[in-house]
């Protein structure tokens, strides 16, 4: 009976491995590419069914937008990281949205006179029309300045992974393993794209246009340059490394050196009028006194 039951158990599993093999979806490298489009632009997400932005909200931003401003939106997004549930559709039914509610908050403050009212009006359609665009421009520039600032350790990490033995990809992979942040996250879409059939350069070139950080597009360039000239990986890792930790010295140097320029303007606003009631007070009321007693 068990032998009975142990025959058609493997039948069973030959059966639906089978069935699997013909059922299974052909893959290719170009869905792959769109799946991972997909994902990291967060163009389909569960909140996106819950909450769907108006067309009329958008049709308004289009209507008051220059022409290829989708293509821009992205742009931004991309550099921004794709913040989930963005698009750029979402974006430019908010920017129609903020444009309606500053209407409406310009009008309420300025409905005390004719001017006011035309002024908050048009205060407030300004403000809020391009309230997004700024929201969505300091995101971008705060995420690349982690990028920035993490890019010499992880350097370093992969200076040290490549000269231990480790291949490129597989010290990229420990980079992204070992580390967190938006560089971990571009290390882990540049391997993605390199397992469904980018070649490194692709990908890495594809990394410099989802960034803005100078430091990377020059790594980036002397990685392509060592493929192309056939020069030792590791040597311009080191290279490179050595590189990034004196910018950063050099970047900590010159914000060190800005310190006594920013703190000028608080000192002038802030200190030196009661320094100067301090010291000067006393002697203004007692030439004050002499002066009306005479």
């Amino acid at each position: 009976m068990a032998l009975y039951l142990g025959v058609g158990c493997l039948l069973l599993a030959v059966f639906l491995g089978a069935f699997a093999l013909v059922v299974k979806p052909r893959v290719t490298a170009a869905g792959s590419l769109a799946l991972i489009e997909t994902s990291y632009s967060a163009a389909v997400t569960a909140k996106q069914d819950v909450v769907v932005s108006p067309g009329w909200l958008r049709s308004i931003a289009l209507r008051l937008s220059p022409a290829g401003v989708a293509s821009g939106l992205q742009r931004r997004l991309d550099l921004a990281g794709n913040p989930a549930t963005w698009t750029p559709d979402r974006v430019l039914a908010a920017k129609g949205l903020g444009l309606l509610l500053g209407l409406g908050l310009g009008g309420l403050l300025g409905a005390r006179s004719v001017g006011w009212l035309v002024a908050g009006l048009v205060l407030g359609a300004v403000f809020g029309f391009f309230l997004p665009d700024l929201l969505l421009l300091n995101a971008g520039q705060k995420r690349q300045e982690l990028i920035r600032r993490a890019l010499p350790d992880a350097l370093d990490m992969l200076t040290v992974c490549v000269e231990a033995g480790l291949g490129f990809d597989a010290a990229m992979a420990q980079v992204a393993r070992n580390t967190s942040g938006p560089l971990a996250q571009e290390c882990v879409r540049v391997l993605q794209e390199m397992q469904i059939g980018k070649s490194r350069n692709e990908s890495l070139r594809a990394l410099t246009l989802r960034t803005t950080v100078a430091e990377l597009r020059a790594f980036v360039s002397a990685l392509a340059q060592a493929g192309e000239l056939g020069v030792p990986i590791a040597s311009v890792l080191r290279e490179q490394a050595r590189e990034m930790r004196l910018r950063r010295r050099q970047r900590a140097e010159e914000q060190a050196q800005k310190v006594p320029v920013k703190i000028l303007f608080p000192l002038i606003t802030c200190l030196f009028p009661a320094m100067f009631v301090i010291i000067i007070g006393p002697g203004a009321i007692s030439i004050a006194r002499v002066l009306m007693n005479l």
